[in-house]
């Protein structure tokens, strides 16, 4: 497992954008893939995007605004977040996993396929 310590959440107005930025400890960041989930009050974790050692997975809703990245240098994963909405409201949690991901999405997208998470940062989108 790695810790990880997520950073970048806070209060925008609607169509404005957020960097998320998700630090890993440990050497061995390059070797995980990396996942971006987030919970709304009353709601399931749900995936927003994953990365893995080359490429990467977007849930339909945020697909084409949210854009993942990562900095092996830094041992650092970002969330690139524009157009956002109200309904993008959330914490946003980080999650690493050693497993391969796969060529379609559905092993990204689930919240077993992960060992290791962060605490949470709150995105709040106001209308």
């Amino acid at each position: 497992q790695v810790q990880l310590v997520e950073s970048g959440g806070g209060l925008v107005q609607a169509g404005g954008s957020l960097r998320l930025s998700c630090v890993a400890s440990g050497r061995t960041f390059s070797s995980y893939a990396m996942g971006w989930f987030r919970q709304a009050p009353g709601k399931e974790r749900e995936f927003v995007a994953a990365i893995s050692w080359t490429s990467t997975y977007y849930a339909d809703s945020v697909k084409g605004r949210f854009t993942i990245s990562r900095d092996n240098a830094k041992n650092t994963v970002y969330l690139q977040m524009n157009s956002l909405k109200p309904e993008d409201t959330a914490v946003y949690y980080c999650a690493a996993t050693p497993t391969r991901l796969g060529y379609n999405k559905r092993v990204a997208a689930t919240t077993t396929t992960y060992d290791s998470w962060g605490q949470g940062t709150q995105v709040t989108v106001s209308s």
